[in-house]
């Protein structure tokens, strides 16, 4: 399994042979990013500033409708950006991936309407599931996955123990709660959330207390 980092809220890395970023923000200037998935516009998920620092000539952007005007004001050239919808699959010339639904069902930070998507990635031999923003949706629990990125602070996705219920269901071998200690919850969230998860599913708390509570 690929070396994984949460830098903060849901902005994840996967390193391999190529390097994979999801929604990065407040990441470190590297320049290595081979591909970039954005989930969707909100500032903590979609960052310019983060995206420049990390961005090589020809790094692929995998995104949602909504931000392709704003990845091409910063130079960002057309070929070098997917725009998906959920519920399809994507072949690259390197990696394979589907998009799954992300809304909300009792508030409205994100519409269904706006098809905006989680991303399920098989690379290298193992299949990442990220959420993205979420309530605990029935369509979930019927993916299939190696590790798990969940949220897990409320108010604006699932809280901790709506994503354990949903963890459960999946059954990933490892599973990561992102999306706490920046805007809403904790780090006791999270281990309320690790607590609740059924024997057999490997729990890392990659956003600890000491990056969280500062």
């Amino acid at each position: 399994m690929e070396p994984i980092i949460v830098n903060k809220q849901s902005s994840i890395k996967i390193t391999g042979e190529k390097i994979l970023y999801f929604d990065p923000l407040e990441v470190l200037a590297l320049h290595d990013a081979d591909y970039i998935f954005i989930t969707h516009p909100h500032w903590d998920h979609f960052s310019l500033l983060s995206i420049l620092e990390i961005k090589k000539e020809n790094t692929v952007f995998i995104t949602v409708k909504d931000i392709v005007e704003e990845l091409l004001s910063i130079g960002i050239r057309e070929e070098y950006i997917v725009v998906v919808e959920p519920n399809k699959n994507y072949v690259l010339k390197n990696l394979e991936f589907r998009t799954v639904p992300a809304y909300n069902t009792n508030k409205n930070y994100h519409p269904k309407k706006n098809k905006w998507v989680g991303y399920v990635v098989n690379y290298e031999n193992v299949i990442y599931y990220i959420t993205g923003d979420t309530d605990l949706l029935k369509e979930l629990k019927e993916v299939k996955c190696d590790v798990l990125f969940v949220p897990i602070g409320g108010t604006y996705t699932m809280d901790a123990l709506e994503a354990s219920n949903l963890t459960n269901a999946i059954k990933p071998k490892l599973v990561i709660p992102t999306h706490y200690g920046s805007v809403v919850g904790t780090y006791d969230d999270a281990k309320i959330f690790q607590s609740k998860l059924d024997k057999g599913i490997t729990c890392k708390i990659l956003l600890r207390r000491k990056d969280v509570e500062k």
